[in-house]
This record gives structure tokens, sequence and C-alpha cells, in this order.
């Protein structure tokens, strides 16, 4: 019961701030096709996963001075898992360039292992640095309204891109090198 009114509280979150910053103009387009910001955002620090490719600890989103790529995705999700193939290709092409990681708003460590975690990321190959925002603090900041979402800031911490759904690893490769090249 919890984690439903989490979600519907984080829904709800996404969709009032995410309608302010798209009136402002600061916000990503409302239809999942990018548009930057004008303010960098203030950075989240999370804690990590210890799964393959990541490591226990924490990372700091947006990195400092480094572009960064964050798909935002759930266990249960089904396109989520759609994505993971697409993600990895994406990584192995452009993550020593970028900052490159999955977030998890779920209750991890709380309703849901850590373990659980590393084992749905080793069934769906995941190989890179996975991290939980149980707070949505992150996501809340990024306007997550759905999963699975990828966002890319540029080295200052500016959202560059911002889109809700399925993409391809071209895609997704092609928006964080538009922030490399710049």
């Amino acid at each position: 019961m919890k984690r439903r009114h989490l979600l519907t509280g984080l829904a709800s979150a996404g969709v009032v701030g995410g309608a302010g910053l798209v009136a402002a103009g600061v916000g990503p387009s409302p239809l999942g096709g990018g548009g930057g910001t004008t303010e960098p955002v203030e950075p989240t620090t999370l804690d990590t996963v210890d799964a393959p490719g990541s490591r226990d600890g924490e990372v700091t989103i947006p990195a400092a001075g480094t572009p960064t790529f964050v798909d935002f995705f759930g266990t249960w999700c089904a396109p989520c898992v759609e994505q993971m193939p697409a993600l990895a290709e994406a990584e192995a092409r452009v993550g020593a360039d970028a900052l490159f990681v999955s977030v998890t708003t779920e209750d991890v460590g709380g309703s849901l292992s850590e373990a659980a975690v590393a084992d749905w990321w080793r069934e769906n190959d995941g190989d890179w640095l996975v991290a939980a925002d149980v707070t949505a603090e992150l996501a809340a900041k990024l306007n997550v309204g759905g999963y699975p979402t990828g966002v890319v800031l540029d080295a200052d911490g500016r959202v560059q891109w911002s889109a809700m759904g399925v993409h391809t690893a071209d895609k997704i490769v092609a928006e964080v090198e538009a922030v490399l090249d710049a």
C-alpha cells in the first residue's frame, strides 16, 4: 500500500511540477522531445547498487564537469526490460565520455532488497552503474513522470534532452553526442 501511495505522489508531483516548469519555459518538452533548461540541476547524491558493472557506494548526479546520461527504470516495468539492450549498446559507445547511470525510484533496501535489484540487473544484462533514488528527489528534479525515461545533462548540469519511452541506442548516443560536441 505504501508503494502505491509513493508512486501516486510521485506522479502527481511530476505532473504539477512539470507543468510549472514547462509553463515557465525551463523544463523538458511536454511531448518528450528535448528542450534544455537554463538553470543547472542541483546535484543529488544517490546510493549505488552492488551489481554487475556497478559498485557499492554513491554517485552524484549530475556529475561535476561531465555530461551525464540517466535512465530511470523500474524492476516491474516491461518497457524497461525492452530498453536494456539499447542501453547496453549506448553505454558501450559513449560510456567513457559521459557518466552513464540507470536509476530506480523503488524502495531499495526496504520493500525491495538490493539483492533483488542486482538479480534483475543481471537477468537483463545490465553492466554499468545503477543507483537507487528511494526518495525520488532526483526524479522530481528531472521531472520524471513515467518509465523508462532518459535524460541527458550537459557538463554544467543543465537538462539538454529528456524523453519517456523506449529509445534506440542510436537515439541515445545521438543525444549524448550532441552534448559532447557542443
